[in-house]
């Protein structure tokens, strides 16, 4: 993801989106903070998904529309924020090149986690990751939707 596709994002976000929105600046400082962990995926209609991921601290999603500030120096996940595809790729197996070269570049890290939201959690199985449920951890997911899942891939 390069710093001209930022407009591009920020219009994905909102349209699929849109009951989780957040501001452009949050979705920036994801890219600026670890531009390693952020792809799109370009078809010939343009920008059609993209993943914005960073290390984090395992148990502890950051919130929505929130500016990290800094990535943690005791970070001990692999954290994805969002995938996000637009409709007309989504179901022909879209994120696939986007989920395996982001494994096979963070393969150092003992886990991955992520929260999926919007009935996302069976998607996410398919790849491996699992729910993961932890004393705390309701609080921190109540901004994210009553269907949230915090999960887990090792």
């Amino acid at each position: 993801m390069r710093a001209e596709d930022m407009t591009a994002v920020f219009a994905l976000a909102e349209l699929i989106h849109p009951g989780f929105p957040e501001d452009d600046d949050v979705l920036a400082e994801r890219r600026d903070l670890y531009p390693a962990g952020c792809f799109v995926l370009e078809t010939q209609a343009g920008l059609r998904g993209y993943l914005l991921s960073h290390p984090w601290r395992a148990n502890d999603p950051p919130a929505l529309n929130r500016t990290l500030g800094r990535i943690p120096a005791d970070a001990d996940t692999y954290y994805l924020h969002d995938l996000a595809l637009h409709s007309d790729v989504r179901g022909a197996g879209a994120a696939k090149p986007l989920l395996l070269q982001l494994f096979a570049e963070t393969r150092i890290w003992p886990e991955h986690s992520l929260v999926a939201v919007n009935g996302s959690a069976p998607f996410w199985q398919h790849h491996g990751f699992a729910v993961l449920e932890r004393p705390g951890l309701a609080a921190k997911l109540a901004g994210y939707g009553a269907d949230a899942r915090y999960m887990v891939r090792h």
